[in-house]
């Protein structure tokens, strides 16, 4: 047994998040589609100080994690957010941290 698999499908995916929110070009890419309000065809490393390759790799992550969906069009990838998968994890943050917010206990560390 695999020790992540002790833990619930939730925290596993909460751990998903995580990882791509470590990494700020994956935080950029999110925020730059979010931005345009639009599907996105072409070279998005002209918007991210990146190479094209390393902006690549970082699309890669988000559409194997469905943030994003990537639609090939001819010769062009469309990029798209994934509301549906932005909202599951919007709403499993926001179950997360319910509790811990309520139940803040006043320490004076």
């Amino acid at each position: 047994m695999i020790k992540k698999e002790l833990f619930s499908d939730d925290l596993q995916k909460l751990s998903a998040i995580g990882k791509i929110f470590s990494h700020p070009a994956r935080l950029a890419i999110l925020q730059y589609l979010a931005e345009c309000k639009t599907c996105i065809s072409g070279d998005i490393s002209e918007y991210i100080p990146l190479s094209r390759t390393t902006v690549s790799q970082h699309l890669k992550e988000l559409k194997e994690s469905g943030f994003i969906h990537g639609e090939i069009d001819g010769l062009t990838i469309n990029y798209c957010l994934c509301y549906d998968t932005i909202s599951e994890y919007k709403q499993l943050l926001d179950t997360f941290f319910e509790p811990i917010q309520t139940n803040a206990i006043s320490c004076k560390c």
